[in-house]
């Protein structure tokens, strides 16, 4: 009787240690396929930049140009009711990527939010690794009411540091820009053109700055702050160089993604970098600020550049 009792725990104690063994290796496979899950989404990530990329000098090519951060036809008062028509950096950049169609459906003397085809997805536009519902969302005003649906985007466009606005940018992208290359005295290898802007974190849109509408905080913003509005339209479409996954405030104009430890850029000359996170009032944030500019005549330090 004792030696079967003693074979009945002794097969209990077999069992728990194999359990035990098959849980680790889950663990360890599970944490295998994230990693191998994160190291594609990252990819495809820069392959998007590197498209945009490709497709901004195309635009240059043909216009003389970069394409503006995003257009108004009426003086700047403030960067929210003043944006019309709107159009952004990724309307203009459609017939480059493969989207003539849709780009034809567009009126650029119109409104944004005359338009619904504004709410078509664009696959480019969206990181992988971002956290969202890939679908149109409610940009809304001041008030709170919806001024129009638009389609998401994980990418914004560098209007320059963080004492300039969206009106006067020291960088490559701002309202009614035509930067040309040779404008870039900077060096085109040393300015960034995107940065990533997880939608998760901040609610951007691809097709402009939507008059009167607000850039708010996402759904996932670590620092989201309930019921507090958000900034002006032209932050739809634009961005600072300023920090990076910074975990002070909410940081609705700076660089924030879902990948693991930093986000991706696509700089001047087409070449896609990731820059790990980067707090504000640190060394590098300064250094991130001077990349963001066309035209500083700044030394960008070695090792912050991947």
């Amino acid at each position: 009787m004792r030696t079967r009792t003693f074979r009945t725990a002794f097969s209990l104690i077999e069992v728990l240690v194999v359990i035990a063994i098959m849980s680790i290796l889950m663990g360890l496979l599970l944490s295998a396929i994230q990693k191998a899950r994160e190291a594609a989404n990252r990819a495809k990530c820069q392959s998007n930049l590197r498209q945009m990329g490709v497709a901004f000098h195309a635009y240059h090519v043909s216009n003389q140009h970069l394409p503006p951060g995003y257009t108004a036809s009426g003086p700047y008062v403030n960067g929210t009711t003043d944006t019309a028509p709107g159009w952004g950096w990724g309307a203009y950049l459609l017939p480059y990527v493969e989207q003539d169609d849709l780009f034809n459906q567009f009126d650029f003397s119109q409104p944004i939010q005359n338009c619904p085809t504004s709410q078509t997805v664009v696959a480019l536009f969206l990181c992988p690794s971002d956290l969202l519902d890939p679908s149109p969302f409610a940009v809304t005003n001041t008030a709170g009411a919806t001024v129009c649906m638009a389609a998401p985007c994980s990418y914004a466009a560098c209007c320059g540091t963080g004492s300039t606005t969206a009106a006067t940018g020291n960088g490559a992208f701002y309202r009614n820009s035509q930067t040309r290359v040779t404008d870039i005295t900077d060096g085109t290898s040393n300015t960034i053109f995107i940065e990533e802007r997880a939608f998760a974190n901040v609610e951007g849109a691809w097709v402009g700055a939507i008059e009167d509408g607000l850039c708010n905080q996402g759904l996932y913003n670590p620092k989201a702050v309930p019921g507090k509005a958000g900034q002006g339209a032209g932050d739809l479409v634009l961005i600072h160089a300023s920090t990076n996954n910074s975990y002070s405030g909410r940081n609705l104009d700076d660089a924030s993604s879902k990948h693991t430890i930093g986000s991706n850029f696509l700089f001047g000359d087409g070449a896609v970098h990731f820059i790990v996170s980067i707090p504000s009032g640190s060394d590098n944030s300064t250094t991130l600020e001077a990349m963001g500019t066309i035209a500083g005549d700044e030394v960008i330090l070695p090792g912050l550049i991947n």
